[in-house]
């Protein structure tokens, strides 16, 4: 299954949505991971400003790390849960060394237009990351579902808040394109 992190280019700063998997860890090797992390991929790391964690399941936060000393926001329920809870993830990706979370409460406009939202379901603390255009608006979902069939027919709190937003399309980290609302 394949891991999405995403970009938005916002004029005010260039926002990371999750870190994916950047190496093998005992934990996940029966997995059977073939890892292309970002760091190999031509992509400027350092034009990064800011990350936002749409939860801490491994497969999310695997490259926190090499975002040291940069504000990464992620739902304190989340982190919370990931410190504490034993098999959550991989909790020394978690606590990396020079990571700097930046525990949110709740809804929070990060940038303008740039909104993070609390989803629950996948996690307790689950949050995803809305985009005003002006329009309905674009949603970067995480694992808000796995699968689109999960928001054609929501039925968590998450997938019920995203719904209620109307988004014009919403990019979940193990789709490869972007599910769209069904036309009515």
């Amino acid at each position: 299954m394949p891991v999405y992190v995403h970009v938005i280019d916002h004029p005010d700063a260039r926002v990371l949505v999750d870190t994916g998997l950047t190496e093998l860890h005992p934990a996940v090797a029966d997995l059977d991971p073939r890892l292309r992390p970002l760091s190999m991929q031509d992509f400027d790391l350092a034009g990064i400003d800011i990350v936002v964690n749409t939860h801490l399941h491994f497969d999310h936060c695997g490259g926190n790390h090499l975002f040291a000393g940069r504000p990464i926001y992620v739902q304190r329920r989340e982190l919370d849960d990931a410190r504490s809870e034993d098999d959550y993830t991989i909790r020394e990706w978690v606590e990396a060394p020079g990571v700097r979370y930046v525990p949110v409460d709740g809804e929070l406009e990060l940038l303008p237009g740039l909104r993070l939202v609390p989803a629950p379901g996948h996690t307790r603390g689950m949050q995803v990351v809305v985009v005003e255009t002006g329009g309905r608006p674009l949603v970067v979902g995480g694992d808000v579902a796995v699968w689109f069939g999960e928001l054609d027919e929501p039925h968590t709190e998450g997938q019920l808040r995203v719904s209620a937003l109307d988004p014009e399309l919403v990019w979940l980290a193990h789709e490869h394109e972007p599910w769209r609302p069904r036309a009515v």
